[in-house]
């Protein structure tokens, strides 16, 4: 195993890879670092044996992992429902590598939007989101705890195979 936060400070672009069990460890310890509530080891266990669910891990060091993302589909739609960065891994890029693997995923499964829920105060997360064309399509009020805070709901479509881009 190499040193926590070797893989921060690895130059080039992360490396973006399925998640497995083994990774469990590393992957609970980001997401305590970076949730107030955080999800259980059972809840990535669970939706490590879904097919509807994909689940990504970014490295810059084969073994140490600097980030994740999950996201699951039900009929047209994908929800990227939990990704986070180590915080000294932050602002290198692994966060829109994630967020690229994930819509890539969305096309794949011929999803046709991708939501997600963030914090109102989250302004980096909504600033990612925001440069990978998610927009605000709603609110949720209330619904964080530990501290009671409003969801912002964001949306993006997801292009069809063969769509171009311009219109």
């Amino acid at each position: 195993m190499h040193e926590p936060g070797v893989a921060s400070r690895a130059g080039g672009e992360p490396r973006i890879r399925p998640m497995r069990s083994a990774d469990l460890p590393q992957i609970l310890e980001i997401e305590n670092a970076s949730f107030a509530t955080p999800w259980s080891p059972k809840t990535f266990l669970n939706l490590l044996r879904r097919p509807n669910a994909a689940l990504f891990t970014a490295e810059y060091v084969p073994g140490d992992v600097v980030g994740y993302a999950v996201i699951w589909f039900a009929g047209p739609e994908g929800e990227l429902g939990d990704l986070a960065v180590r915080a000294e891994g932050r602002r290198r890029g692994v966060g829109s590598a994630l967020v690229e693997a994930a819509l890539s995923e969305a096309a794949r499964r011929a999803s046709q939007e991708v939501y997600l829920e963030v914090r109102e105060s989250n302004l980096a997360a909504r600033n990612l989101y925001e440069r990978h064309g998610f927009e605000v399509v709603n609110r949720r009020t209330g619904y964080y705890s530990d501290p009671v805070e409003d969801a912002l709901v964001m949306r993006r479509f997801v292009p069809t195979a063969g769509a171009t881009g311009s219109n």
